[in-house]
């Protein structure tokens, strides 16, 4: 095995000076998402990784896809009873990351988090290949299931369930909004001095700040 102590990359693809920031966290967002879609060695630019905690304070973090943006914050969308769903109804904050490693950045950002309007659910949900479609109602997310046949045969029986017709949103399937009171941008720099720029709600504006590495 390789020992993990001894890997090294030496930062020094980029930098973030502060004349060259947007004035809005949002606005910084854009850009560098932007430049993460047009990298084609960051694979799923819209990919987070989403924190999340039990009623006991045990955390919880997995990979999960953007599938919204807007000044109001990230939108994602899953299944009402899974894990990170029953964490968020205890616990309505969550933490998340866009690790773009191939850029040598990071965007961090941490908020409340409440269900989306049951309008923009049914809408995305009407956007998605049929197979996920037919997957959503199929998954009893988060449970265990006896074997992957047992999970094949509940695929299979939501095809047949709707035929050749439509496939609605499932009533415990929805989205969610993270709306972030904290956004850090981080790159990578040279001898471990990397840029740290955190946007940070202060009543009703915003704060910018530099932070050290």
């Amino acid at each position: 095995m390789t020992d993990p102590a001894g890997l090294r990359r030496n930062y020094q693809r980029g930098h973030l000076d502060d004349d060259a920031v947007a004035p809005t966290w949002f606005g910084q967002l854009q850009a560098w998402f932007a430049e993460a879609v047009a990298e084609e060695s960051v694979v799923e630019p819209n990919a987070i990784q989403l924190a999340t905690a039990d009623p006991s304070g045990r955390p919880s973090v997995r990979t999960v896809l953007v599938k919204g943006m807007s000044e109001d914050g990230l939108v994602f969308y899953t299944n009402y009873t899974s894990a990170k769903a029953r964490d968020l109804h205890a616990n309505p904050q969550a933490a998340a990351v866009f690790a773009w490693l191939p850029l040598q950045r990071q965007v961090r950002l941490a908020g409340r988090v409440a269900e989306v309007d049951r309008a923009t659910t049914e809408a995305y949900f009407a956007t998605r290949p049929r197979g996920s479609q037919l997957g959503a109602w199929a998954s009893p997310q988060s449970q265990v299931v006896a074997s992957r046949a047992a999970l094949d045969q509940l695929a299979a029986d939501a095809a047949r369930r709707f035929g050749d017709g439509p496939v609605p949103a499932p009533p415990f399937w929805g989205g969610y909004l993270l709306t972030p009171d904290e956004v850090e941008f981080w790159q990578g720099r040279v001898d471990r001095l990397h840029d740290r720029i955190r946007f940070r709600r202060v009543g009703t504006g915003w704060v910018r700040e530099r932070l050290a590495p």
